[in-house]
Order: C-alpha cells, then sequence, then structure tokens
C-alpha cells in the first residue's frame, strides 16, 4: 500500500518534520500490519530556494497519483496546501484518514 503523508511544514526545522513523519510511519504500520507499507516521499529537502507553494502542490498533486492512502496530521485543516490534498483526495477516491 503506497502511503502519503500530508502536515503542514511551514516554519517547521527538518527535524520537527521528520519527527512527524516517523510518528505518522508507526501509526500507519501499526494500523495495517498485514499491508506492504511503501511511504511516499513528500518531504523535499532539496527544493529550489524560489520554490512557491503552487510549485510544492503541484509536486504533491502528482505524488498522490501514486496513493492508495493519504494520512494528514497535525493541524493540516489550518494550512491550504493541505486543505487542497484534502479535497483533491475526497474527489478523487483516494482513502484518507485525518487527525
Amino acid at each position: 500500500m503506497k502511503v502519503f503523508i500530508s502536515q503542514p511544514m511551514r516554519d517547521k526545522t527538518n527535524e520537527q518534520i521528520e519527527a512527524e513523519r516517523a510518528r505518522a510511519v508507526e501509526f500507519i504500520k501499526a494500523k495495517y500490519p498485514d499491508k506492504d507499507i511503501e511511504i511516499i516521499d513528500t518531504f523535499f529537502k532539496d527544493a529550489p530556494h524560489e520554490a512557491t507553494p503552487l510549485w510544492f502542490l503541484g509536486k504533491f498533486i502528482q505524488l498522490l497519483d501514486q496513493a492508495d492512502l493519504a494520512y494528514f496530521i497535525g493541524e493540516w485543516k489550518n494550512y491550504r496546501g493541505c486543505r487542497s490534498e484534502k479535497t483533491i483526495c475526497d474527489e478523487y477516491g483516494i482513502e484518507t484518514i485525518t487527525e
């Protein structure tokens, strides 16, 4: 099962983002112990400095196309990118789990 993790990243350090993702991965693996879980990499550490929010959203939409499940963590409802990803999942039938 390919899993897309959606999480707020603005104003967070790489370490904070990675720690949140690690907790999400643990949760997903515990929830689906009989599934072979593959986490889609949605953390672009080497994104271009001039990358805009729409650049990131475009990349995330491309990756959502591969997802069997999208897991929304943290305060995702307060971030327009995460809300956009959730809408796309709902409109295109991608299973979601929200915290």
